[in-house]
């Protein structure tokens, strides 16, 4: 994946009225204003974030009579989650060895601990 598709796809993402469009798609195909109805915005503003999820390649416009239904295309979220993944990967290796260090230390205090009771009696 090229970085300038992952930062489409971030950037698209980056907005919370893309971000609920894509959820709606994710039930099936929809008008802008079937899109546009849950919003207090214009049809064109909708149409402006329409625009920005297409270029970034997220969804992808038909063409049925009169209308131009709007779906999801997640291809771009698969490559965006297979970046992320990896960050997953450092960040759950990264907590495991916080988790054998803390075990360590854990360790280490009750010896001594027990080393001081010892010496107490």
């Amino acid at each position: 994946m090229s970085v300038d598709q992952l930062s489409s796809t971030f950037a698209a993402l980056a907005d919370p009225t893309r971000r609920a469009i894509l959820a709606r798609l994710t039930k099936g195909e929809a008008t802008v204003t079937e899109l546009a109805a849950p919003f207090d915005v214009s049809l064109p503003a909708i149409s402006k974030h329409l625009k920005v999820l297409e270029r970034a390649g997220l969804i992808a416009r038909g063409r049925s009579a009169q209308w131009r239904p709007c779906r999801l295309d997640p291809a771009p979220l698969r490559n965006a989650n297979e970046w992320l993944e990896s960050y997953r990967q450092f960040w759950e290796d990264s907590f495991d060895r916080l988790d054998e260090h803390l075990r360590e230390l854990r360790r280490a205090t009750a010896e001594q601990e027990e080393d001081k009771d010892v010496d107490d009696e």
